[in-house]
């Protein structure tokens, strides 16, 4: 399989440019930046993939009559789902049935075909193979392809333009995707990248400490857009690289973090948005303490949630 490189990124911010929305940066505290991709259109990053995904495939003149299917928790099937609809492209977009029924309305806004299956993304995935096998339809996959990847990792580069002299970038972690585009480009820029996991859903972290790519059980407050089984083989090469740190935070400071977001910026996200901040909370125990003067980017990866169970204060 194609190793993901930076050349993938630059080729992918080229088919993206003019179609996705480029990332707010704002400044939270001295030495930190919130990158607001939960903004972008579809309500998270995803979109930079799909329209990667799909564009790349119309080039190469291999998009079929059948469409395009995909398996998601939500996120990627509404990335897909929106940029199939800008290019006059079917899609059918399998999940499992737990998917919050906000993102399931979404789906359907787009034209989609949604089918729900199993509780479990693998299950909703093992639905979508076969249906992909008997009509034809063009496979796309929530985080495990390089042209996903490497739309994600447009972002990068989008960042480091807002905060001049970025050392760090902070992402969570699902099964990979954003974690292997953002730390392709900056590992090719000098960059360290963060990865955050909840602790009961981490598939990459189980990963380095097996060696390999591993299965793993998922059990968390974010696990509708990061409860991957496993993380990709690209994500898990690149975490194994000298400027990648992975850490695990718990679900009780993704909740007390996305809380805050509301409370102190109004900004309402999703769990998993929350998870990537919530390793700096907690002062000198953080998951990830900067260093002085060190420059760092925190990811804020979704907004596709259901604001009803934010407290108002």
């Amino acid at each position: 399989m194609h190793r993901l490189t930076y050349d993938d990124v630059k080729r992918a911010a080229d088919r993206v440019a003019g179609h996705v929305r480029p990332v707010t940066v704002t400044a939270a505290a001295p030495g930190l930046w919130l990158a607001l991709e939960h903004m972008q259109h579809t309500g998270s990053f995803k979109a930079r993939g799909a329209r990667n995904f799909l564009a790349a495939h119309q080039e190469d003149g291999t998009l079929p009559a059948a469409g395009v299917t995909i398996a998601s928790g939500g996120n990627a099937g509404l990335a897909c789902a929106w940029a199939a609809r800008a290019q006059g492209v079917r899609a059918t977009v399998f999940l499992p049935e737990n998917a919050p029924h906000v993102k399931v309305a979404k789906l359907r806004s787009y034209g989609a075909d949604v089918r729900l299956v199993g509780t479990e993304y693998a299950q909703a995935l093992a639905a979508c193979e076969e249906f992909a096998r008997t009509t034809g339809a063009l496979p796309s996959h929530a985080y495990d392809h390089p042209l996903i990847a490497a739309g994600a990792g447009t972002l990068l580069d989008e960042v480091r333009e807002r905060v001049p002299g970025l050392d760090t970038v902070v992402v969570a972690v699902g099964g990979g995707g954003l974690f292997a585009g953002v730390a392709t480009a900056a590992r090719h820029h000098g960059v360290r990248t963060v990865a955050v996991e909840p602790e009961n859903c981490r598939a990459l972290n189980a990963a380095l400490d097996a060696g390999r790519v591993v299965d793993v059980t998922v059990d968390s407050v974010a696990a509708d857009a990061l409860g991957a089984r496993r993380v990709s083989a690209d994500a898990l090469a690149l975490a194994r690289d000298g400027g990648v740190r992975s850490v695990l935070v718990p679900d009780d400071e993704i909740v007390r973090t996305r809380q805050t977001l509301w409370d102190d910026r109004r900004l309402a996200v999703e769990h998993a948005a929350a998870t990537a901040l919530a390793a700096l909370a907690g002062g000198e125990r953080a998951a990830y303490v900067p260093a002085a003067g060190e420059r760092v980017a925190v990811v804020v990866c979704g907004a596709n949630t259901d604001p009803s169970d934010l407290v108002q204060r």
